[in-house]
């Protein structure tokens, strides 16, 4: 059986954070509260569009009743699948990464805190939405990282096996995720997280897409028969 990856979206495939801040200020400035800057993603991304909303609203001293979230997320939602791709890029050495573990014959999927829906547009706008055999979002399964469950189910969704695969992640949200499922983890460090991600324990940590086959090898030679 071929080993699957499975990639975290934000922070670790493309660099978001122009977009989803583009949102999530639309929102605030809609409800009288001054916009964030774009530095303050790597704090606040990666839990998903509602856990943004919220943490957009608490930096201004706001609390939200789940009924306002609720209408809030409907139009941040909007308003982000409207730009999605606006700033939105694959960071470098994505395209030759991939290409790289097509060629040969891992399974490659998505498991994301964006909704489903979003995931699928970003890499369809980005021109990549056929490298991978599922895409998982939040709300596939119906619960979000760094619960399990959706991971698994990628794994499975994929064809693949949770005996041979790999995860690759940007924050602690990843590495607790990979862990609850009982698997091997890769950050990239230079995603959205406030904390480096070589003090949250991943086991491997690269710095660019270029460098993910050779932390793969690895993985795959200290825990064989990955």
């Amino acid at each position: 059986m071929a080993t699957t990856i499975v990639y975290d979206l934000d922070g670790t495939l493309a660099d978001t954070a122009g977009d989803l801040m583009g949102a999530l200020n639309f929102v605030l400035k809609r409800e009288g509260l001054a916009p964030l800057p774009v530095e303050n993603a790597r704090s606040m991304l990666g839990a998903g569009a509602r856990a943004l909303i919220q943490r957009g609203f608490a930096a201004s001293g706001r609390e939200l009743s789940p009924e306002k979230l609720e209408v809030l997320f409907g139009d941040f939602l909007a308003h982000y699948n409207a730009h999605i791709a606006d700033l939105t890029q694959l960071y470098p050495g994505v395209l030759a990464a991939l290409d790289a573990f097509a060629a040969a014959g891992w399974v490659q999927a998505i498991c994301t805190n964006k909704i489903e829906a979003s995931a699928k547009m970003l890499m369809g706008r980005l021109g990549v939405a056929d490298r991978f055999a599922f895409i998982c979002g939040q709300d596939t399964f119906g619960v979000g990282k760094p619960d399990p469950k959706p991971l698994i189910g990628t794994v499975e969704a994929a064809g693949g096996s949770l005996q041979r695969a790999i995860v690759v992640g940007d924050s602690a949200t990843d590495i607790k995720t990979a862990r609850a499922a009982g698997l091997p983890v890769i950050c990239v460090d230079f995603g959205y997280t406030d904390v480096p991600v070589t003090e949250l324990g991943p086991d491997r940590v690269i710095s660019h897409f270029n460098e993910l086959e050779a932390a793969c090898a690895e993985l795959m030679d200290a825990s064989a028969p990955l």
